[in-house]
């Protein structure tokens, strides 16, 4: 039987997440490298957007995505409340694309963009693009899954934008 951040041969810690160890627990969920997005929506003050990494791929048949807002997030109850929205995946050269909708970015301010037909602010350029409409929305924990039915995509070739332990990166290929 093991104690609770029990150190192994292998120099794994091995612990139950608790309030006592939130840190240690996200600090193990950045050892997954997962890609960077931006999600786009028209809000009730006009365009809006934010940074998010939860994103993933749900289903081929219907076509649909997830993505999962913190509800501490200032942005959290008008992305819940919308019914459209673009999740831009970014790639490798957009960091700086990334910090325009992360606390304190500016946004759309200098971008390039526009609307699509459903009247959704979507940014060109970015290595694809999901334009949805909200399939589904289901509490979970601090957070909310936003499942997506996808309506259009747009994709180029190139290389993503990764995140990792707090850092972003990019995808090297073995030869």
């Amino acid at each position: 039987m093991m104690a609770a951040n029990d150190r192994h041969a292998h120099g794994e810690t091995v612990f139950s997440p608790d309030a006592g160890n939130s840190r240690a627990f996200r600090m193990a969920l950045g050892s997954f490298t997962t890609g960077v997005t931006v999600v786009t929506a028209m809000g009730a003050d006009g365009p809006m957007g934010m940074t998010v990494n939860s994103f993933t791929s749900v289903s081929l048949d219907p076509p649909l995505v997830l993505w999962s807002p913190a509800k501490s997030s200032s942005k959290h109850d008008a992305f819940a409340a919308i019914d459209h929205y673009a999740i831009h995946v970014l790639s490798a050269e957009q960091d700086g694309l990334s910090a325009c909708f992360t606390r304190g970015g500016t946004a759309f301010d200098g971008l390039d963009w526009q609307l699509n037909p459903d009247g959704i602010p979507v940014i060109p350029g970015t290595l694809a693009r999901f334009e949805c409409r909200r399939f589904a929305l289901h509490d979970a924990g601090d957070h909310s899954l936003i499942i997506g039915r996808v309506l259009r995509v747009a994709h180029r070739d190139g290389d993503p934008l990764c995140f990792s332990r707090g850092m972003y990166g990019h995808f090297a290929r073995k030869a």
